[in-house]
């Protein structure tokens, strides 16, 4: 099955099954599900889990219970400013500069601008847990993304400044009816999974698949690295 078939079969089956959430509908975007909180508590029961200080995570609606569990654990979480669209393209929430009541509404999308601090990629801390947004995803670690590719850029960023290397835990949350094992092998830019939790299930995927060294400047336009200041700044001369 292609890329483009998988999301749209993903898509579907969420919104006729019942099994979607807010946001409406689920196509076009990383969609919510039911449950999505019991699968973060999932995630957090993981060792690797227990044991980050710094995440990065994926700002969509389905890991919203992942980010909130973080920061009420103490755990710095880094989510990209949409689209890259500035060179301090990584939004940063430190939970010990935060107010108690402010842990819920810090990583939503509509309130993140009000509680942190824009931080360049190079200011990134040693991240120890990336979480990503997924469409589908295999038990082999393979994961189709909505298409866009800024997933994949923002860890080949990271991973090309040392942020994220070989060790660092990558996972994603999702509904058992996205995973699917009929998904097409990854490309070479598309970053595999360590751990797929749906609320009933925790899968260590003991992945095969190779990470990507960094950017593949190659695969970028002049258009897209004009509209992504940071790229401009690290794409060499």
């Amino acid at each position: 099955m292609e890329k483009a078939d998988l999301r749209t079969a993903v898509w579907d089956e969420l919104e006729a099954s019942g099994e979607a959430r807010f946001p409406f509908p689920p196509h076009g975007r990383i969609p919510n599900f039911a449950d999505a909180a019991t699968a973060a508590d999932r995630l957090a029961e993981t060792a690797a889990w227990a044991d980050a200080r710094t995440v990065k995570a994926n700002p969509d609606a389905p890991q919203l219970p992942v980010r909130r569990r973080a920061l009420r654990e103490g755990k710095t979480v880094y989510m990209a400013v949409p689209r890259l669209r500035d060179e301090n393209c990584f939004y940063e929430l430190d939970p010990a500069r935060l107010d108690s009541d402010a842990l819920d509404s810090a990583p939503t999308v509509s309130h993140v601008e009000e509680y942190a601090d824009k931080v360049g990629p190079d200011e990134v801390p040693t991240i120890d847990f990336v979480v990503s947004g997924s469409v589908a995803v295999t038990e082999q670690g393979a994961r189709i993304g909505k298409g866009e590719g800024f997933s994949d850029l923002e860890f080949a960023i990271l991973q090309g400044l040392g942020v994220v290397d070989e060790t660092t835990t990558i996972a994603t949350t999702v509904h058992e009816l996205q995973v699917h094992d009929d998904a097409p092998e990854p490309d070479a830019h598309d970053v595999p999974m360590d751990l797929v939790v749906t609320p009933e299930r925790t899968i260590r995927t003991e992945t095969l698949y190779p990470r990507p060294s960094g950017i593949d400047w190659a695969e970028l336009s002049d258009e897209q690295i004009a509209e992504m200041p940071v790229l401009q700044r690290l794409r060499p001369r």
